[in-house]
């Protein structure tokens, strides 16, 4: 796993990128100037890893764009040592950004193949999740709750409750909402059962799927 000079000055390129595209987040800036994002992806694309565009992954799934990632990190206002929960580790890429900002990271995973590919070299790359979790992410991860942040990084058709109720008062979720485009949603949790909702423009993700069983 090879990260070179070109490789880090392409890195430095995309974040000229993103910020000129509004991200002001200092620290999320220097996260997606860190990670080395070619390694998480298809060898196929090694070439384009650093154009701000999504690229395909194992199981029809894709690595979001780098302007997508810094646009929800930075919705998700971490703060060092926030509990957050991802749902979607996907590539693993997300996962990476949260740890970089210092958060101690749950994520859940639908696909069994991205969860054992993921699982096994997010560690390699000394990005160290608080847990990585194969299951179904509209249930979240209550045992662990409550969490700062929730960020969902699938399309959803509709906002799972039980994302809203494992929430702490003043946490912040991050979701898209729709079905073939999605709005880029914030919640933020007032009280028991006051939210307050603010929507980002339009977005596409791949569905974030359900457990039927």
């Amino acid at each position: 796993m090879k990260d070179t000079f070109k490789h880090k000055g392409l890195r430095q390129q995309l974040v000229a990128v993103v910020k000129d595209k509004g991200i002001k987040d200092e620290q999320v800036l220097k996260a997606i100037g860190k990670i080395p994002r070619h390694l998480f992806m298809d060898s196929g694309f090694l070439d384009h890893a650093y154009q701000d565009k999504a690229f395909p992954i194992a199981a029809n799934q894709t690595i979001s764009q780098p302007y997508t990632v810094a646009f929800q990190s930075e919705l998700l206002n971490i703060k060092n040592g926030d509990k957050v929960l991802e749902i979607g580790t996907g590539s693993g890429y997300q996962t990476a950004v949260l740890c970089e900002l210092g958060a101690k990271v749950y994520s859940i995973e639908r696909q069994l193949e991205l969860f054992k590919i993921t699982s096994k070299f997010l560690p390699k790359l000394g990005y160290r999740a608080k847990k990585l979790i194969f299951g179904d992410g509209y249930k979240g991860l209550k045992e662990e709750a409550p969490f700062d942040s929730i960020i969902v990084t699938a399309g959803a058709p509709f906002v799972p409750k039980p994302l809203l109720s494992q929430l702490k008062v003043g946490g912040r979720l991050v979701i898209p909402v729709g079905e073939d485009v999605q709005i880029m949603t914030l919640f933020i949790r007032k009280g028991p059962k006051e939210f307050e909702k603010h929507e980002f423009g339009e977005f596409r993700f791949v569905p974030l799927l359900e457990d039927k069983n």
